[in-house]
């Protein structure tokens, strides 16, 4: 083997051997930032719930879509609202949103930071995960009044939002 390669390897095993630390998936829900289109659609097919995923293209190109479906959390049988804006045939940005109690919110709390890790990132209403360079991320958010809250939770990819410039229209010049 290459002294490269053994590098390469080395990288690799460099955390689990450097004290067993293992890295978490950066993924929700079996969703990742940047993900294909094919893989989303597969996930979310598994999770509609008397509904079809459907998906509206950019009337300029098929290259942008959204999508969205009506789902149910196999884990607690929830309704929520799934959606995906695709472009070049990966996920931009998913969302996934719902509505309930504050019950709803500390139970996905919980299991974000279980799947995730600590927050990188808090605010009045909001906690975030970043990674990529920062270029990906993972945000939670919680709005409402007394026992109500809609929640949403946004996996993004910048990298992939950065496509959509090369499907705008191109300014009209102005005549004089």
């Amino acid at each position: 083997m290459t002294a490269f390669r053994l590098s390469v390897i080395a990288l690799l095993l460099a955390p689990t051997l450097l004290g067993g630390q293992s890295t978490r998936p950066f993924a929700y829900r079996g969703f990742r930032p940047g993900m294909t289109y094919t893989d989303f659609a597969e996930r979310a097919r598994t999770l509609a719930h008397n509904d079809v995923l459907t998906c509206q293209t950019m009337r300029s190109t098929a290259q942008v879509m959204d999508c969205g479906v009506r789902a149910r959390d196999p884990a607690d049988s929830d309704d929520f609202y799934l959606s995906a804006n695709v472009i070049d045939g990966r996920t931009s940005v998913i969302s996934l949103m719902d509505s309930g109690g504050v019950a709803l919110v500390k139970r996905i709390q919980d299991d974000m930071r279980r799947q995730l890790g600590p927050t990188q990132r808090r605010g009045r209403g909001i906690w975030e995960w970043t990674s990529g360079r920062g270029r990906r991320f993972i945000r939670f958010n919680w709005r409402g009044r007394a026992n109500w809250r809609v929640i949403s939770i946004t996996l993004n990819d910048r990298d992939v939002m950065d496509r959509i410039r090369r499907y705008r229209p191109a300014p009209k010049k102005r005549t004089p």
